[in-house]
């Protein structure tokens, strides 16, 4: 298959390859910016853009659409996951939180080929505050089907519950530091089951709700913070610095005041997104590491309105790209530039990302593994 007569991004570092073509041969990329061989597919692309396949490191599979994943009929799952991934080019999705088994059996249904889907790694279960779970009332209003999550009393339940996740094969573990109505789980039972993680050569997120959440969890050893604390203000600079430190990346899910918000007034909402904005642009002028991410499941499935706020925190289509394809890529592993020899995952979308950031949500195809998983007419 060849995707020609568009713009090429290959990656955020290199310049765009105007008028390009990409030939793909089984699941990889065969050459780039070559003629179209006499024996391929040709798919049109002129007047649009390629990127290599965005990731989304921070979705949850915990809406009741997902509930009995084995039971779901193939056509009806391959829908929701086109609904709300594939059709905004996201081949690759961190799950930050859900019934692992459940989330494992979605997994497995599409990397068998039964449906069409993006890679999913996930945290399993998350690890609370004792108390912290929020209300069957509340759940149910989120559209949140029930899920047991682990309460952390201690360091050495800490310890233990992390290991289950990890022997139970998940790929990272999520620690909620606190809840609006209990203490936050102390920074060396966070700590105990950080250590786990780590020796299991897997990472670590925490969901924090203030700043001291925050630095507890730096302090603690997380490795990717999963929002920013708009409710705490600006972030002082002691704070970055150490963050940046530790080798720290954030997934900063603006949208998610605009979403939880929008019943309030516009000027409450609007001073907790500029709180929110202001964190990320400190952190990105301070060289701090982006994974894009924005708590798909919990909020509206487009992205638009997240890149139009990455973009007024300051970063650049490049930066960006960098966040939705090569950081991920370099924290998780894997490839996500568009040169010979690498995964022939890409995204294709209207117009000019440099001009106008929300084309990128403007997706015509989706192709994972050397296929179109995804088109729009």
């Amino acid at each position: 298959m060849a995707l020609a007569g568009g713009t090429i991004y290959p990656s955020p570092e290199a310049g765009p390859l105007r008028d390009a073509v990409i030939v793909l041969r089984g699941e990889r990329i065969e050459t780039v910016g070559g003629p179209v061989p006499p024996d391929a597919r040709r798919i049109d692309c002129g007047g649009l853009s390629i990127c290599a396949g965005f990731h989304n490191s921070h979705v949850h599979f915990f809406e009741r659409k997902w509930a009995k994943a084995a039971e779901i009929p193939a056509a009806e799952l391959a829908l929701q996951l086109q609904d709300m991934l594939l059709r905004y080019g996201f081949t690759t999705v961190f799950d930050t939180g859900s019934q692992w088994e459940n989330t494992r059996t979605i997994r497995d249904r599409i990397a068998s080929g039964e449906v069409d889907g993006p890679a999913i790694r996930s945290t399993g279960e998350g690890l609370i505050a004792p108390g912290g779970a929020p209300s069957e009332t509340v759940l149910a209003m989120m559209g949140v089907f029930p899920t047991a999550l682990t309460e952390l009393h201690d360091e050495q339940e800490a310890a233990s519950a992390a290991r289950r996740l990890l022997d139970a094969g998940v790929d990272a573990i999520k620690i909620f530091v606190s809840s609006p109505r209990v203490a936050p789980i102390p920074e060396p039972v966070m700590a105990s089951a950080i250590r786990e993680a780590h020796r299991a050569g897997k990472l670590a997120f925490a969901h924090p709700n203030h700043a001291a959440d925050l630095l507890a969890a730096v302090r603690a050893g997380v490795d990717i913070v999963a929002h920013t604390t708009p409710s705490s203000g600006a972030w002082e600079a002691s704070l970055i610095d150490d963050m940046r430190a530790r080798n720290v990346a954030i997934t900063p899910t603006l949208t998610l005041c605009q979403w939880y918000l929008r019943h309030d007034r516009n000027s409450a909402r609007d001073r907790m997104v500029e709180s929110a904005v202001g964190q990320l642009r400190d952190w990105a002028r301070a060289g701090g590491e982006v994974l894009f991410g924005t708590d798909l499941g919990a909020i509206e499935y487009d992205p638009a309105p997240e890149y139009v706020l990455m973009s007024q925190a300051g970063l650049s289509f490049p930066r960006i790209l960098e966040a939705l394809t090569t950081a991920p890529a370099r924290r998780f592993g894997g490839e996500a530039r568009i040169a010979p020899g690498l995964p022939a995952d890409l995204v294709v979308f209207e117009g000019d990302p440099e001009g106008d950031i929300r084309s990128l949500a403007r997706v015509r195809y989706t192709v994972r593994g050397g296929r179109i998983v995804f088109s729009r007419r």
